[in-house]
């Protein structure tokens, strides 16, 4: 039994070791390129279509940074395997993964939210554009 049980130590360490490799440069992507270029997209442009050239260059960046997040929750689920081990050794390693889910999860939430502003954001300037066209159309006839 002490020998099942190191051995299963041992295999969760090697685990362990390959989720945060993973996890790394999914962090490192995060901190240095994602959460770069979410900040630049607090501040959207005026015109519908400046704000439909960054739903385009948003949409580019969307695509890699949803592979990062999916890259980091495929490495995270790997070591749901390991939930019901209660070895002492065990609390360090359930302690930086949660530490790597919250900060995932942090940034994937804030994509989508991201995401789902921009497309608002163009809907609604796409209304007010029909809406001051259907204007123009109706004082033009107006005048004529």
């Amino acid at each position: 039994m002490m020998s099942n049980k190191r051995i299963q130590e041992l295999e969760l360490m090697m685990e362990f070791e390959k989720v945060e490799e993973c996890f790394k440069k999914v962090s490192s992507w995060i901190e240095n390129v994602g959460r770069k270029r979410l900040k630049e997209t607090i501040n959207l442009d005026d015109s519908l279509e400046m704000l439909l050239q960054a739903q385009k260059q948003f949409k580019e960046f969307d695509l890699v940074a949803s592979e990062y997040c999916k890259r980091g929750q495929e490495a995270l689920k790997k070591m749901n395997q390991w939930e019901d081990v209660f070895f002492v050794d065990v609390h360090s390693y359930r302690v930086k993964l949660q530490a790597y889910e919250d900060k995932l999860e942090e940034f994937c939430t804030q994509l989508d939210e991201t995401r789902h502003r921009i497309c608002e954001t163009v809907r609604l300037y796409e209304f007010f554009d029909k809406v001051r066209q259907g204007i123009c159309c109706t004082e033009e006839g107006v005048k004529s």
